[in-house]
């Protein structure tokens, strides 16, 4: 038959919310052929009967709709979940509105949440927010959600989870292997940043590999030798955004990434950072409204951008008299890193040999506004 636009869209949504309302159903039937299985099991006599009776409930649920115990199991949690502590989101469900796979997404954010409060305003955020938007688009909200509506809960979870770090090697068929590694995820999404930045540098035009074939072998080399002559040294650039009263310590909080995929607990961004392999940029935000106030950069060593910006400024060596072109000059904190920070009023270019001077505290000028610049 042939329709038009509107009636063509018209007739997806209408076919998407039938099967959302058939998905629904079949988590209601299974909740109550449970419940009724429950009722029916604790009138019989003795506790191991009905033990046994009880363990063969999902075996049952699983062979009349095709799904494994596992399945089951999770299935089940996710609606009892849901219908305690979002029957809001549970009645859209039924209704269609939300399918299984938006469902599930929130049923997590419940089961990582710890207080009635929590769960009841996630509950109404999280309908207004899924009929709108994607799956993952979901998956990613949930995940901040969770960490603001609960920072001292995430905090602690964060900690916990962090002792738990491992690298794994699994072997499989065909002469290869997995090597994963539980880590970090600002630690993760630095060191995949950076892989992926170094892959993408051509070095041989004759190169025939693929990317995630140039990624692998980096990786490889990188954790096997080190830095070597045949591949470029490359730096990440991870941003990350932080509420101002975290940043000060007036509450708790998470820095999250710049595409809301991950989040670490603030006080992580700062531990442990390799400032030659990695620019960290920390975007400070309004708690209120989410407006910027500032961006900073975590490290030593300045970004692309901030240096190419500093030499254009400044055109030749700071120190009096010197004449060596910028760009042929270091970029020298006026304040030194990490006290003082990374940034255009904190930094200058200074030649090799004044850099050096500075250093060892043997060369001191005065500044036009009368302060004292050493080491």
């Amino acid at each position: 038959m042939d329709v038009g636009e509107s009636t063509s869209e018209e007739a997806m949504t209408s076919a998407t919310r039938a099967v959302a309302r058939a998905e629904a159903a079949q988590y209601c039937s299974m909740l109550a052929f449970r419940d009724a299985e429950e009722a029916r099991i604790s009138r019989l006599d003795g506790s191991m009967r009905q033990l046994v009776e009880r363990s063969a409930i999902p075996m049952s649920i699983g062979q009349a709709m095709g799904l494994s115990e596992n399945q089951v199991w999770s299935r089940l949690a996710i609606a009892d979940r849901m219908v305690a502590h979002a029957p809001s989101c549970w009645a859209a469900f039924r209704d269609g509105i939300i399918d299984a796979a938006r469902v599930r997404e929130i049923s997590t954010g419940l089961d990582r949440l710890e207080r009635e409060s929590s769960w009841a305003l996630l509950d109404e955020k999280a309908l207004a927010y899924a009929t709108t938007h994607t799956t993952a688009e979901l998956r990613a909200w949930v995940k901040r959600f969770v960490t603001r509506i609960e920072p001292d809960e995430a905090l602690d979870r964060a900690e916990k989870a962090r002792d738990q770090r491992y690298v794994s090697l699994h072997h499989l068929e065909d002469g290869m292997s997995w090597l994963s590694a539980y880590l970090p995820s600002h630690q993760a999404a630095a060191v995949m940043k950076r892989l992926d930045r170094a892959a993408r540098v051509p070095v041989d035009e004759d190169d025939q590999r693929t990317l995630p074939q140039r990624t692998a072998d980096l990786y490889v080399s990188w954790l096997t030798h080190g830095e070597t002559t045949a591949e470029p040294t490359v730096t990440g650039d991870v941003a990350v955004t932080i509420e101002a009263d975290v940043l000060t310590g007036l509450v708790h909080g998470h820095a999250e990434s710049s595409d809301g995929e991950w989040s670490v607990p603030a006080s992580w961004i700062l531990e442990d950072l390799d400032p030659d392999e990695t620019f960290w940029h920390r975007i400070i935000t309004d708690p209120v409204h989410g407006n910027t106030l500032a961006h900073d950069y975590v490290g030593r060593f300045a970004p692309e951008t901030l240096a190419k910006a500093i030499r254009f400024r400044d055109g030749v060596c700071r120190a009096p008299g010197c004449r060596v072109p910028a760009d042929r000059c270091d970029l020298d904190h006026r304040e030194p890193w990490p006290t003082g920070p990374t940034n255009g009023d904190n930094m200058w270019a200074l030649c090799r040999r004044h850099h050096s001077m500075k250093g060892h505290d043997v060369l001191r000028w005065i500044l036009p506004t009368g302060r004292e610049v050493a080491a």
